[in-house]
């Protein structure tokens, strides 16, 4: 065996577990959404890992808020704003609906507060929207005790009351004067930023001897004279009073009065995903006991007296040699509990080694652990070293070793965590001469049915687009690197009947024409594709495909993906010929097709779990451009990020409203939901505007998500559940 040593070892989210560092200092969210006291923001910053949704009502105003803190020193925001007075649009086309606006805020802390210094922050309203409430702003706080004092300049919306010149102009007359109105092309309108007579505004929150009162009251910057849509609203003094009652440690009900004539309210829904305690896993099976070295039989006497009773249990179970052990009956254990679906096991030696994908557990020490607690119970002595050789869709990826007495040594408490993290090892995949014991067959078909849910936001037709359907899902497996497999979806009820508007376009129609659709079958077939794949070398991964790969596209195409272990950066390559599918999601392709296809490199800074993306290549609509997604990924795996798509067509009349392609999103390891073990995910997207420019292919599997095993810092930093 080798010793070359690598030692790295939703409502239910926030019914199910509160924030264990809810006892530090929690700051409440604004109107807007983003810590802050009504109206206006504050340096202050939630906690990392913070995740929000706030609704609030200040006449005319409805706001839907989405906050996350995905650095200690980063917020960003997307917020749905429904103006109660304004009509969407004709009522042949909108009917009674109200306007919707929707925005992307950010804030970033330049420096945190000192005993002399106060925090300070610097941030932008409505930069990824339409502009109509889009300000600009720099902001400090500071405490003194219970009180938390701040004051701001903020330029735009938020300062439209206009009290100075603007600071800004001895670098150039510009900064003098703003333009005016909305851009209604959700672009970032850097041509406003700091431009016009800024307003101040700030404040003072007020934490009561009470945990659960906190009061506010700030000076808003706004007059409302100049409110966008010719919708000014009367204010008899810029003061705002507020209270916020903390209900529990996810739920806070803010109550006001704003503008000096206007009562307000809002909720505000929020959780720490950094910190989340995942529900107790009372569906899964327990793992097995074992027998400590102090109360271990050997073979002669189990035989004259272990019950076949112990034996099952492996509490005192008959240690074999390796060539003795029922293998079969081992892997459909190592199935049932470890989660390993098995494909071999061999010996190297003192070595024993599970060759199997992890098709339960999210963290794979946890599916490590079960399958170490196993071999140990029906094994000898003479396996020291038990390895996890892990495969993703036929893809070897990394092995996992550990040293079997140490192991032990962990469970009986003998030794602790960072003296047994010494004893494990993570490895590249090499070839190695190995002593076959056991193989199992392809497994050649495996099915399901399920329920799924899909929406759309914010749209002329309604604010909310639904569908509930039923599907069906099937895998047949040629063997373990090819597979054909596919969904068939049943509309069960949604009110697509509203669904009447067709986003303008100059470009090719890749994606704007989404609605037909939605609304042309009840019963469709979403993806039916044959999947390939293939280890070229150590680090050198390949995968095909050619079928029906989404719901809007068919083809072939194929993928390329350098990541070498042990290092924080991979690069790939994709290339796809696709063509539109007919609108009833059946076999019928429709004219257009396309060569699309991306170059990407990834890089993990090693800074708090970031992980950046570059994509370079060519999109749907045939328009070249770039993506870069940015997201942290915390040590349980859940994970906050963004991204923004650019091209040759960005920023002109050919892309249409919204410039270009931009969002935010969550991605929430199921394991953290649900009362037994999930390595599925639930991933949230705030997309302001559907268009075609910058539109990439929806595949089902790329080689950078296959290979996530060869992330050792996942591993490494919840080395801890090995011995759950």
């Amino acid at each position: 065996m080798r010793r070359h040593r690598w030692c790295r070892a939703g409502l239910a989210l926030w019914a199910s577990g509160a924030s264990a560092v809810y006892a530090q200092e929690a700051y409440t969210q604004s109107d807007f959404g983003g810590v802050g006291l009504l109206q206006t923001p504050t340096a202050r910053m939630a906690q990392e890992g913070e995740f929000s949704f706030v609704l609030s009502r200040t006449t005319p105003y409805t706001n839907y808020n989405v906050s996350i803190q995905p650095l200690p020193w980063l917020e960003a925001s997307f917020r749905y704003t429904n103006v109660s007075n304004r009509p969407y649009g004709p009522v042949g086309l909108s009917g009674n609906q109200t306007y919707k606006d929707k925005s992307i805020d950010a804030k970033i802390r330049l420096w945190e507060e000192s005993r002399w210094l106060p925090a300070l922050a610097v941030g932008a309203r409505d930069v990824g929207g339409t502009g109509l409430f889009s300000s600009e702003y720099v902001v400090t706080s500071k405490r003194a005790g219970p009180f938390d004092f701040s004051l701001g300049l903020a330029w735009g919306y938020m300062g439209a009351r206009g009290d100075i010149a603007n600071p800004l102009n001895f670098l150039d007359e510009r900064f003098s004067t703003r333009p005016t109105g909305g851009t209604g092309t959700g672009t970032f309108s850097v041509n406003k930023f700091f431009r016009g007579r800024p307003g101040f505004f700030g404040g003072i929150e007020y934490r009561s001897p009470f945990e659960w009162l906190v009061l506010k009251a700030e000076l808003d910057g706004n007059d409302y004279k100049h409110q966008p849509q010719n919708n000014n609203q009367p204010q008899r003094w810029p003061v705002n009073l507020g209270a916020v009652f903390r209900l529990n440690r996810n739920v806070d009900l803010t109550l006001g009065y704003e503008r000096g004539n206007v009562a307000t309210a809002a909720v505000n829904l929020h959780t720490n995903l950094a910190n989340h305690v995942d529900p107790p896993k009372s569906y899964d099976p327990p793992p097995e006991p074992v027998a400590f070295e102090t109360t271990r039989v050997d073979t002669a006497q189990a035989a004259a007296g272990a019950s076949d009773a112990n034996a099952d249990t492996g509490t005192s179970a008959t240690r074999q040699a390796p060539e003795q052990v029922n293998w079969t009956d081992v892997a459909r254990t190592l199935h049932d509990n470890a989660g390993i679906s098995v494909s071999s096991i061999g010996r190297r030696g003192s070595e024993l080694v599970i060759h199997g994908q992890q098709d339960r557990f999210f963290y794979a020490a946890e599916g490590v652990g079960r399958a170490t607690r196993i071999i140990d119970n029906r094994v000898d002595d003479s396996i020291g070293w038990l390895t996890v050789s892990s495969e993703r869709n036929g893809l070897k990826t990394v092995e996992t070793s550990v040293h079997r007495p140490r192991f032990i040594e962990l469970l009986d408490h003998r030794i602790d965590l960072d003296t047994f993290r010494r004893s494990v090892e993570q490895n590249p995949v090499t070839a190695q001469e190995e002593e076959i014991l056991f193989r199992e067959p392809v497994r050649r078909f495996t099915g399901g049915f399920s329920l799924g849910y899909q929406q759309n936001v914010g749209g002329p037709d309604a604010f909310v687009l639904y569908q509930v359907y039923g599907a069906a899902s099937g895998t047949f497996n040629i063997n373990r690197n090819l597979w054909v497999d596919g969904v068939v979806a049943l509309n069960l009820f949604n009110n697509y009947d509203k669904f009447k508007y067709d986003a303008p376009s100059n470009l090719p129609r890749v994606r704007t024409d989404v609605r037909q659709y939605l609304t042309s079958s009840d019963l469709t077939m979403p993806n039916l594709q044959l999947t390939g794949t293939h280890r070229f070398g150590q680090d050198l991964y390949g995968l095909a495909y050619a079928g029906m790969l989404e719901s809007m596209y068919g083809g072939a195409g194929g993928e390329m993906l350098y990541r070498p272990f042990g290092e924080r950066w991979a690069v790939g390559a994709d290339v796809n010929w696709v063509k539109q599918r007919g609108f009833d999601q059946d076999f019928s392709l429709r004219r257009y097709h396309v060569v699309t296809g991306q170059a990407t490199g990834y890089l993990d800074t090693g800074f708090h779990g970031v992980t950046v993306a570059v994509s370079v290549g060519r999109y749907l609509a045939g328009d070249w451009g770039t993506t870069i997604d940015v997201s942290r990924e915390f040590s349980n795996g859940a994970r906050m990020g963004a991204y923004a798509t650019v091209t040759n067509k960005s920023g002109g009349d050919g892309y249409g409203e919204g410039s270009f392609d931009k969002g935010i999103y969550v991605s929430i390891p199921f394991d953290m939901l649900l009362p037994h073990s999930s390595r599925s995910r639930a991933t949230l997207l705030w997309q302001p505007l559907l268009r075609d420019g910058g539109a990439r292919l929806n595949k089902r599997y790329t080689l950078y998500t296959m290979t996530n095993d060869l992330d050792g810092d996942l591993f490494d930093k919840n080395l801890e559940k090995i011995a759950q």
